[in-house]
């Protein structure tokens, strides 16, 4: 049995990566979507995470219950160490990464991909208002970040998620698992 790849799954705030993770793995189950550790309230609603306090992120920082961790938008964000069991059993597994982590995600991981998500500014800015999560200044500089780069030596799969998410969910799958002939 081969080892399972991390496919990391970046992209603007609003551009649907959960949404076409969660549709990927609906099509394809033997894909893990990977269960982010937030500091975040659990009733804000979006994602499916587990919310804990700053100072049950840092217990788990120091019991190394995460194998990537960072920091964005004012909250933490962890990645559970339990992907590598998954992948070990040949499993791949998707996750919703930040850009920033990308490069030490590359290092960790010998089967390495990233599917990033772009969409529209105008995409981007109606699905921000409509999830109701962030004020209006918090869009603003969630959108004036939409453009950033992806960090030097990462390379990706871009696919566009401004139509429709099963267009988008079968272009990333088509892309992860290529027909062969």
């Amino acid at each position: 049995m081969s080892i399972g790849r991390f496919i990391a799954v970046v992209g603007p705030s609003g551009v649907g990566k959960d949404s076409v993770m969660a549709g990927m793995v609906a099509q394809a189950p033997s894909l893990v979507a990977v269960r982010r550790v937030i500091t975040r309230s659990a009733d804000a609603g979006g994602e499916d995470f587990d919310a804990v306090s700053d100072a049950e992120f840092a217990r788990r920082v120091a019991q190394e219950a995460f194998v990537l961790q960072w920091q964005a938008h004012g909250l933490r964000y962890g990645i559970p160490a339990g992907v590598v069991d998954e992948m070990a059993r040949g499993q791949d597994v998707l996750a919703n990464l930040s850009r920033s982590v990308l490069p030490m995600a590359q290092a960790l991981f010998e089967r390495f991909e990233v599917l990033s998500l772009t969409a529209t500014p105008e995409v981007l800015e109606a699905r921000l208002r409509a999830r109701q999560r962030e004020n209006a200044a918090q869009i603003e500089t969630r959108l004036a970040r939409a453009d950033f780069a992806l960090p030097a030596g990462i390379s990706a799969t871009r696919i566009d998620n401004s139509g429709a998410l099963p267009d988008t969910v079968a272009r990333a799958l088509a892309a992860l698992y290529p027909v062969r002939a």
